[in-house]
């Protein structure tokens, strides 16, 4: 039987700091980003691949905006993402190579913060947090893949996966002075994919993931975050066969951030990821993103 591997591991669980930062209400806020991602794949044996390799170039626009939800400071984010990716390594021995391009499943999400900053304009905020030196946030989301990526059932190697990802999310961030800290908990609820390699049905398993940032702020708007990330669980089955590809990912990620102008700022993080088990990859990713405020 076939064994899946998630054809954009920088995609599948990310390491997002500043997640829960509030932001004034009626914010929004227009995004492009450009990522890199090179890394190392280890299948299945039973598939006879051996030494594969991956390199994707990735690009997604983003939105996102801010309004009041039953009072409370609530923001919408949504990802568009295009990808071109190339797959290379030994077939049974022989050398083999396949690219794919097209589009990503997009991935919508809405997050509400329960405790904390309240829902006011720019001016408001910026007095508050002036007079609230110290400062604790907890908020909840809850975010949904859809399948519109580019997907074929007699592919093993594609962009979308054809399922839905449900993803509920709790996380809270304490700031005192210069410094935040923050800390979120995911779960990662799948949908079985009917059509999945020669007409096959794969389920999957939840996955539990929590990450964390550390973070602090420089002078004019720059902060600067060291991340790290944990994942366990997504064992799957098809066609009912236990796969035995219980995942432990671990993600580490250095990031910064700058404003150019008043309504304009960019981003620039570097990402590695690896998997402890005998299936899974190890990669690194150069993201850099370019925002817009309105």
């Amino acid at each position: 039987m076939i064994s899946y591997f998630t054809s954009t591991p920088s995609l599948a669980q990310d390491l997002e700091p500043r997640r829960w930062t509030p932001i004034p209400l009626d914010l929004q806020v227009l995004a492009i980003g450009y990522a890199r991602t090179s890394g190392d794949i280890s299948f299945d044996p039973v598939m006879l691949v051996d030494d594969a390799e991956l390199d994707m170039d990735l690009v997604a626009v983003s939105y996102v905006t801010s309004f009041k939800f039953f009072d409370k400071l609530a923001r919408f984010d949504m990802t568009l993402p295009y990808a071109k990716g190339e797959w290379q390594g030994l077939l049974d021995g022989e050398p083999a190579r396949l690219n794919r391009e097209g589009l990503l499943d997009p991935k919508f999400r809405l997050s509400v913060n329960l405790v904390g900053t309240p829902a006011t304009d720019a001016k408001g905020m910026q007095t508050y947090l002036a007079e609230k030196n110290n400062n604790t946030v907890v908020g909840a989301a809850i975010s949904l893949t859809v399948p519109l990526g580019e997907y074929y059932d007699d592919k093993l190697i594609n962009l979308g996966e054809n399922r839905y990802i449900i993803r509920p999310q709790l996380g809270v961030v304490h700031t005192s002075g210069d410094w935040s800290y923050e800390l979120t908990g995911s779960v990662f609820f799948y949908t079985d994919n009917d059509d999945f390699y020669r007409q096959q049905t794969r389920e999957q398993k939840p996955l539990y993931a929590i990450q964390s940032h550390l973070i602090y702020s420089l002078n004019a708007g720059k902060w600067l975050s060291i991340s790290a990330g944990y994942g366990i669980g997504g064992q799957s089955t098809v066609n009912g066969d236990d796969k035995n590809d219980k995942r432990h990912s671990l993600l580490s990620a250095l990031s910064f951030g700058m404003p150019v102008s008043r309504f304009q700022a960019v981003k620039i993080a570097f990402v590695n990821g690896k998997t402890n088990s005998s299936t899974g990859y190890n990669f690194n990713s150069l993201f850099v993103s370019f925002s817009q405020v309105f």
